[in-house]
């Protein structure tokens, strides 16, 4: 199965300390590229998360985006060390005592290193559930990417068909449009048969023979259509082979076009051609 590098996924999580949600979005490209937007505390995972695209994708423009909300309830909860609090009470007091002036100042106590602090989370713990929540939406991704991928060769295949079709029928009106030429041309030279020397008229229709001759062009044809539908069966990153079939194919058509001397084998060429460029836009998409 073929995949397309046009996708989009998205998978939510949630956990006792909040939520999150992946997004990631591709658009087709030469190379892989990769950009993330991520939460500052979740900064760290770029080189976990890119490691992790590359393993799994070979092509496209991909861009991945973390929302992540913590919960009211769990976010910076205060706690008291109330036996220090009670030492630096007792010292206060005592200095209080001993230099007989002075107040104390509960707001600077609490104020001391260490009498407050916040219960926050864990954030690395929270950082390993989140890679594995992106390993789940990186296989979601590549899903609709398949199912793309289906889309695509579906239309490939229908192009083949109908290149199929072309070829036959310029094998079809081969036959006559030679036994037409060949007829039109005796006709010519039993008129000037008396004016060209005989070497230089076999010469001619031996170049004329040349020129009508496009079975090797219908044969590379052939070859080409059952090489592409392996390639389709093979699946796998094969945009890169399905583009140079494709300039295999305009080749062949090119040169069709140009030996072409009859109005239906000129139709069939430019059919061809259009055929050609339909399958050419949509593998641009291909993996």
């Amino acid at each position: 199965m073929i995949q397309s590098m046009t996708a989009y996924a998205r998978i939510e999580h949630k956990a006792d300390w909040g939520s999150a949600s992946w997004e990631i979005r591709s658009v087709n490209q030469r190379y892989l590229e990769t950009y993330l937007r991520l939460p500052e505390h979740f900064r760290s995972l770029e080189p976990l998360l890119r490691e992790r695209l590359r393993k799994r994708l070979n092509r496209g423009k991909i861009e991945v985006n973390l929302r992540y909300d913590l919960n009211d309830t769990d976010s910076s909860e205060l706690q008291l060390n109330e036996a220090l609090a009670k030492q630096l009470v007792t010292a206060a007091n005592w200095l209080k005592k001993e230099a007989k002036h002075g107040k104390l100042n509960l707001v600077d106590v609490l104020k001391w290193p260490g009498v407050m602090s916040s219960s926050e989370q864990d954030m690395d713990a929270v950082g390993k559930e989140l890679l594995s929540v992106f390993d789940d939406a990186i296989s979601q991704f590549i899903e609709a990417r398949g199912r793309e991928g289906d889309a695509i060769t579906t239309m490939l295949t229908t192009r083949l068909d109908a290149i199929v079709e072309q070829v036959a029928i310029v094998r079809e009106h081969m036959p006559k449009v030679i036994e037409w030429q060949r007829e039109k041309l005796t006709h010519r030279l039993d008129e000037i048969s008396g004016e060209l020397d005989p070497a230089r008229m076999e010469q001619e229709m031996v170049i004329l023979a040349q020129k009508m001759d496009v079975a090797e062009e219908m044969d590379r044809l052939d070859a080409h259509i059952v090489e592409t539908r392996r390639i389709l069966e093979k699946g796998g990153p094969q945009g890169r082979r399905l583009d140079f079939m494709m300039q295999e194919f305009n080749r062949e058509s090119n040169t069709l076009a140009s030996k072409s001397i009859s109005t239906e084998i000129t139709a069939a060429a430019v059919e061809l051609k259009v055929l050609i460029e339909q399958m050419r836009e949509q593998i641009q998409n291909v993996e």
